[in-house]
Order: C-alpha cells, then structure tokens, then sequence
C-alpha cells in the first residue's frame, strides 16, 4: 500500500471513483454528491493536497486534505488542523478500512504540519457512517448548519453535516 500525491494522470481513474461512490451512496443514503468541477480536482492537484492511495498500482482510495474549514468548522477552524475530504474506496476494494489507514496516516501528516487536530465532515442523519467514523477514532462533535456559498461542491447545499475530529 502507498500513500501518493495525485498526478494529473490520475484524474480519470479519481473522477471514476467519485462516480461509483456517488452511486454507492445513494443505495445507501438519501443524500450524496452531485459531482465535482474538474478545475478544483487540478487546483487541489497543484496544491499538493489531493492523495491516492495504490495496491499494486492500482488506485484503491483518494481523498483530500486542506488546512482551512471555516464555512463548516465555523470558530474552530481557527484551531490548528488538517480536514479531510472525499474520501472515496474502489468498490474492489471496499471492506477494507481505508479510513483507519488514512487516519494512521493523517496523524503523522498532522504532526508533520504542526496540526493538533485531525477532522471530517458528513452528510448529516446517516447514523451507518457516523458510527464507522467513530469505530475509526473520530469523536463527534455535532452537527453543523451551513449557508452554501459558490466555494463549496454542489452537495453541501443540503445544509446540515455532521462533524467528527481525532486530537493528534
């Protein structure tokens, strides 16, 4: 298993992921993603923020990571942390727990960038996924309400999303 940035290379094989875990929630949820802009995933490629995670050079995992949540994470935004984003599994590899993989790694990344906070974010009301971000470590820390602004993928205008964060 190895923890990479993403390569503009990448991008399909990513957008792919995004599709099937967009399907995969709504079998699920009765909330999901509505899709991203293909300029932010090369802005967050740029940036050196967007990672995939390989098995044998296939991409198992991708997610995000930023260092500023303040439309979500309000005041505690201001605390030092790192955010994690769109976390999406291939199907092939689902069951695996790339959450806790990606927690193991985010903890030393954390440190690393001088963070004392690791945290996500969710669709709010889906208790199946509150409780698996629990079995990974995250404490929930409530639910917050947004006002969608035009910074934010199109999913965050249903409003309300549950918080969950590690102490590092």
């Amino acid at each position: 298993m190895e923890f990479l940035k993403t390569t503009t290379k990448d991008i399909n094989a990513v957008f792919d992921l995004y599709n099937q875990a967009t399907l995969y929630q709504k079998t699920v949820n009765n909330k999901s993603w509505r899709g991203f802009e293909r300029a932010l995933i090369e802005k967050e490629i740029a940036e050196n923020r967007h990672f995939v995670i390989k098995e044998n050079s296939e991409i198992a995992c991708t997610f995000v990571v930023t260092f500023d949540d303040l439309i979500i994470w309000k005041d505690a935004s201001l605390e030092p942390a790192i955010y994690l984003h769109r976390i999406a599994t291939n199907p092939k590899f689902r069951g695996q727990s790339y959450v806790k993989k990606i927690v193991e790694w985010a903890q030393v990344y954390a440190k690393e960038n001088n963070k004392e906070y690791i945290r996500l974010d969710t669709h709010s009301g889906n208790e199946r996924i509150n409780k698996y971000y629990i079995s990974c470590g995250f404490d929930y820390k409530g639910i917050s309400t947004i006002e969608w602004t035009n910074e934010l993928p199109e999913h965050y205008k249903e409003g309300s999303f549950s918080l969950f964060e590690i102490k590092v």
